[in-house]
């Protein structure tokens, strides 16, 4: 009986734990990512007080954006050399240390140099907070645990805006750096004295070729895709770093397959389980950003709603996304990854059709139904199927593993912005060629129309030819306006191909049963573990 006794009281002990060890990595995960979107909204601010154009400013966010890209990578080898613990309180002092420095810029430039050190913490905080959470938490309690971790990541875009849009309005923007700096000390001295010291390797080896060709590769590859609305593919120096790109990135692999330790280990993409979650999330990822990255632009832009009022139509979506992530993990504890997966990926795909339907007759209340709808859908889907294929990764593994997926999710989510605003200048350039052909003089239906506009403005006591420039540029607004609409409704499209492309591959989701079997057939206690492909 004291037996017993003793272990519920260890039992109670290491359930205690685990929450507060979830509540740490928390707050870490939702301060790195939320910063991610926070800042976008800021932007035209920053550019008045630092009194620079759009392609200077840009760099506040392009300047983060490619830390994030080399640094990911560098986390398997850090965890294993310095443990988890000292790693991830290294990430959330150079996060908030960066925070700090950003909100005391005094200059573009000297922004830009800030970011950089910001994105060099939270760049480690994502993937590190999960190979915690892989060392903590039992197989049986990873879906719970993750859904809940999984709500920073996936909210924390959707309240970005709302938050910054608030602090914008009403309170100084420098806010919206300087709020991380007690958040990150609290967390810091949580992790000091909450988490236990992990295992760490002395001898282990840096991938110097690794890193090299990784930081080149990645960092060119994602400046190509975040600036390329504005790359002149004439000039041959965007046409050389392309090349240098793609060429360090074949060194990159060829590299990691030989190397006895490399950097990232690329032979887990064997694990078919983690390589089949990794190609579903980062398309899902894609999908998800489609809608973050459209709808304020429809809500500002079109709809006439400031960023504060735009984020708060889309808070409910955030909330159900956090609220059903943590349901669906609880769910995926007790019946898998498939069942939850293959319907949530289906009703993805609808309600972001239904969003491509948008007009300016769309009642406020069908698209926030639709938004929130869909918001149940992604948290029924990203994060057990992510939680199932990292399951599958022998433990000794999983900092590699977590670097791996993270960085191929930080390349789906720059290019998915990419391809999105590609097609919305194509369509808006297609578009307004094709209406600028329907409203010539030529067009009766058109020149009945602008005769009618010049006749009402007449009537207001306009002079004949006051009455016809207005009535142009009445046309030339509804025109803009409708082609802007078209451009929204093709990239709400894409996003609905995205999600398409994820349906058959959640038919090749394990099931619970297999799954089980598939991790006890891979799971070994040693540090030396065989990668199977099975």
């Amino acid at each position: 009986m004291l037996r017993r006794h003793r272990e519920k009281i260890k039992s109670n002990d290491e359930s205690f734990y685990m929450w507060t060890t979830l509540s740490v990595v928390v707050i870490g995960t939702f301060m790195a990512i939320l910063d991610s979107a926070i800042v976008n909204v800021a932007i035209p601010k920053m550019m008045a007080v630092f009194q620079v154009s759009v392609d200077k400013s840009r760099w506040i966010i392009t300047s983060y954006t490619l830390t994030l890209g080399a640094v990911i990578p560098l986390t398997g080898y850090l965890v294993d050399r310095f443990s988890s613990k000292r790693v991830y309180i290294f990430a959330l002092g150079a996060f908030t240390v960066g925070s700090m420095l950003c909100g005391l810029s005094w200059s573009n430039s000297s922004m830009i140099f800030f970011r950089i050190i910001q994105g060099f913490g939270g760049g480690i905080i994502m993937p590190v907070s999960m190979v915690i959470l892989y060392e903590v938490v039992p197989l049986e309690k990873r879906g719970m645990a993750l859904g809940i971790w999984g709500i920073a990541a996936m909210a924390a875009p959707t309240i970005g805006p709302t938050l910054s849009g608030y602090i914008i309005d009403y309170l100084d923007w420098r806010l919206i750096f300087t709020i991380n700096i007690p958040i990150g000390i609290i967390g810091m001295i949580m992790s000091y004295i909450l988490l236990r010291p992990s295992s760490r390797k002395k001898d282990k080896q840096f991938d110097i070729i690794g890193f090299i060709t990784a930081t080149v590769g990645i960092v060119s590859c994602l400046y190509l895709l975040a600036e390329s609305s504005y790359i002149d593919w004439q000039n041959i120096k965007y046409m050389l770093l392309l090349v240098v790109g793609i060429f360090s990135l074949i060194l990159f692999v060829i590299n990691e397959l030989s190397h006895p330790d490399p950097l990232l280990d690329l032979k887990l993409l064997k694990i078919f389980p983690f390589s089949l979650s990794i190609i579903i999330t980062s398309v899902l990822n894609m999908a998800l950003f489609g809608v973050i990255f459209i709808m304020p632009l429809f809500l500002q832009s079109l709809m006439g709603y400031t960023p504060m009022q735009s984020g708060m139509i889309m808070l409910p979506s955030a909330v159900a996304t956090g609220i059903f992530m943590a349901v669906g993990g609880r769910i995926f504890d007790k019946v898998g990854a498939r069942p939850l997966v293959i319907p949530g990926v289906i009703v993805l795909v609808l309600s972001t059709y239904e969003l491509s339907k948008l007009s300016l007759d769309t009642p406020l209340h069908s698209i926030i139904i639709l938004l929130v709808v869909r918001a149940i859908a992604l948290g029924f889907t990203t994060m057990p199927v992510s939680t199932q294929g990292m399951n599958s990764v022998p433990m000794p593994l999983v900092a590699k593993a977590s670097a791996l997926s993270n960085t191929i999710r930080q390349v789906s989510a720059s290019l998915s912005i990419t391809i999105l605003t590609t097609i919305m200048l194509h369509v808006q350039n297609q578009k307004y060629a094709s209406y600028l052909g329907d409203t010539t003089v030529f067009n009766n239906s058109v020149t009945n129309f602008l005769t009618y506009l010049q006749n009402i403005y007449m009537q207001t006591g306009m002079t004949s030819g006051s009455a016809s420039t207005a009535a142009q540029s009445l046309l030339s607004s509804y025109v803009q306006r409708q082609v802007f609409i078209d451009s929204i409704n093709a990239t709400m499209v894409a996003s609905t191909i995205f999600a398409v492309i994820a349906i058959p591959l959640s038919f090749l989701v394990q099931n619970k049963e297999k799954a089980d079997t598939y991790i006890q057939k891979n799971s070994t206690p040693t540090n030396k573990v065989e990668v199977s492909a099975e």
